[in-house]
């Protein structure tokens, strides 16, 4: 018992420091940079803080016993000689590849989550935001994130490029870490666009356009690599910004109503990206 009080002690502490170093960053920027709204309900910055909690620890402890099984299989799985040649490339060709095979996996979980109605009913949380700030980047259900981890990550464990226990464990860690910093600047409010970059990563204004309430919804799925959207034809950058983000699809004014509705039976959530 003191030492699971002890762990869940060293893990609040380390939420609330991530808390303050976000907050202290994205406050300044969005009320320097960002488009004038409403100020959040207390409601609403509560439900903030709930989510960004939720998202910090629900998806770790879910995929903890999921990826070790799935590491373990990939040895009667997948062809020794491919995770062999795999072993061999240099550590930066593997992170560079560990890098592309996820992000494609996490945009294809990301667009079926849009496209397939039982994954809509979860994901249109994260769309209901209807002012963007950094914070909407954790405001998601706990099966929506662990689908869509579920999509990225897989393929990693599965070709050997992440492996419980072992060296490789740290590549999954690396890109999950990046992708959710990445994840709060994208959500931002603020209204920067950045020339040939937009090119090459993703960033708020090609984000906010995927918030869009009704239009462009099911656009721009990919999280930090734009190309794939282009590959894939969902791809969409005006120069101008959205006029209303957020989804008609009905969401509970309660916590508790949007973590249970979405796991109930009913058509609630039956029209894919809102």
């Amino acid at each position: 018992m003191p030492a699971l009080l002890n762990e869940i002690a060293v893990t609040a502490l380390r939420l609330f420091v991530w808390l303050a170093l976000l907050t202290a960053l994205f406050v300044p920027l969005e009320r320097w940079f960002g488009a004038r709204h409403p100020a959040r309900t207390r409601r609403q910055r509560l439900h903030d803080l709930a989510y960004f909690v939720i998202s910090s620890l629900v998806p770790v402890v879910v995929l903890a016993a999921p990826m070790a099984l799935l590491a373990a299989a990939a040895q009667h799985v997948v062809p020794a000689a491919l995770i062999e040649a795999i072993g061999r490339l240099p550590a930066a060709a593997r992170i560079a590849l560990a890098f592309v095979i996820a992000e494609t996996g996490f945009y294809w979980g990301h667009r079926l989550s849009h496209e397939l109605p039982w994954l809509w009913r979860f994901h249109a949380l994260h769309h209901s935001t209807e002012h963007m700030h950094f914070l909407a980047n954790t405001r998601s259900h706990p099966v929506d994130m662990v689908v869509t981890r579920l999509f990225g990550l897989v393929p990693l464990y599965l070709l050997g490029l992440a492996s419980p226990g072992m060296a490789g464990s740290g590549t999954p860690a690396l890109l999950l870490v990046a992708g959710t910093l990445w994840g709060f600047f994208i959500h931002a409010n603020v209204r920067w666009r950045l020339g040939p970059l937009e090119w090459l990563v993703t960033t708020p204004a090609f984000h906010h356009w995927h918030h869009s309430r009704r239009d462009h919804i099911n656009r721009n799925y990919a999280s930090t690599l734009p190309v794939l959207d282009r590959l894939f034809g969902s791809h969409y950058l005006p120069r101008h910004w959205p006029a209303e983000v957020g989804t008609d699809t009905p969401q509970a004014p309660s916590l508790g109503g949007q973590l249970l509705e979405p796991l109930l039976p009913g058509d609630r959530a039956a029209r894919a990206g809102g």
